[in-house]
């Protein structure tokens, strides 16, 4: 593999490593980020954190050290190192949602389980196992949409009806409990009947239903009626991305002229960049005491992360200027989660401030 003129000994061909630590490294620390954070309010427990934080911060650390370097590693030192992080991951996710008698978010712990196989099918395709072409990241992608719709479906109506009352204004109706499962059912039927069978034609057609309904879902949660608060604009725009590439990936299941790069990165750094920008600078806000709202810089690094994905998929559908839209979108991509770290990271590793700051 060449990265940056330097022969690095991965196991993975530069394309396969850009997936796998796109969706096993960046999304799924994100996902654990989010879930150790919110499990906590959820179960009323103590946050985990201390020695077992920094075990799984080491081990996610060795999953990426040990991906790079993998060609030479032995293979079983390569998947135990990645794998790891995610085991554990589910164990401490699993054990604090049962000792808390949790059933309502139980449900969470099988995606972060397909995650951990979709990983383990990546590893076993590049040492060569008979796996249906692809059959890991495209199961590994399904499994974070599913995420994606289910905590986006609560955590997106739930802050934009908050904040509307905050300001005397009624909150929308909203979408019934058998509505709900319909939508959501058939979207997280579509992507998993995708990552199998990723050229059956009916599954395009079911896609393209799942990208209704869930447009329709979109729309019953008032996204509008909060654009004032750039906060909360911005996790509807990244559920609309979702939206949108499950839409554009059903028109390529059904031989439409769209490119299938073009659907997965309106999912990938379209929906997943979005969300995990917006649920960062909400929770770091929200954990250092400031207020829940967005600066001038947090709404430039909205804008950088949305211009990042929409260069990107535009390089998949404008051929003729595909390598000067690629590296706009890494500038762009670049920027906006450096300048997190530059904006927030002081927040990170200060004390508390006063609620009211």
């Amino acid at each position: 593999m060449i990265m940056v003129g330097v022969a690095l000994p991965s196991r993975f061909d530069p394309l396969s490593w850009h997936i796998h630590e796109m969706l096993f490294g960046f999304v799924m620390a994100a996902a654990a980020g989010f879930l150790l954070t919110a499990i906590a309010n959820w179960t009323q427990r103590p946050p985990v954190g201390g020695m077992s934080l920094a075990v799984l911060g080491l081990l996610w650390l060795a999953g990426r050290v040990a991906c790079l370097l993998s060609a030479s590693l032995p293979a079983v030192v390569v998947v135990a190192a990645d794998l790891a992080f995610p085991a554990l991951l589910l164990v401490v996710v699993a054990r604090e949602l049962v000792l808390a008698h949790n059933r309502r978010n139980l449900p969470l712990v099988l995606p972060l389980a397909i995650l951990g196989l979709a990983n383990l099918f990546m590893h076993l395709a590049a040492l060569g196992a008979p796996l249906p072409a692809g059959l890991g990241w495209r199961l590994g992608l399904a499994a974070i949409v599913v995420l994606i719709s289910v905590i986006g479906g609560r955590i997106v109506p739930t802050f934009t009806a908050n904040w509307l009352r905050q300001h005397g204004r009624p909150a929308p109706a909203g979408v019934t409990r058998l509505r709900e499962r319909l939508t959501l059912g058939t979207l997280n039927l579509g992507m998993l009947a995708w990552a199998f069978a990723p050229n059956l034609r009916p599954v395009g057609a079911l896609l393209l239903l799942a990208a209704a309904l869930n447009a329709w879902r979109l729309s019953r949660w008032g996204g509008w009626l909060a654009r004032a608060e750039p906060m909360l604009l911005v996790l509807h725009v990244g559920y609309a991305w979702l939206v949108l590439g499950t839409g554009l990936l059903g028109f390529t299941l059904l031989g439409i002229a769209v490119p299938q790069a073009a659907a997965i990165h309106a999912l990938t750094a379209g929906a997943m960049g979005t969300m995990v920008m917006a649920l960062m600078t909400r929770v770091t806000r929200g954990h250092t005491g400031r207020v829940l709202r967005a600066d001038p810089p947090t709404v430039t690094l909205y804008a950088l992360v949305t211009l990042a994905a929409l260069t990107r998929v535009a390089a998949a559908l404008i051929a003729s200027s595909a390598t000067t839209l690629l590296l706009a979108s890494a500038l762009l991509w670049m920027a906006a989660f450096a300048g997190f770290v530059l904006v927030y990271g002081p927040m990170l590793l200060s004390a508390r401030v006063p609620s009211h700051v």
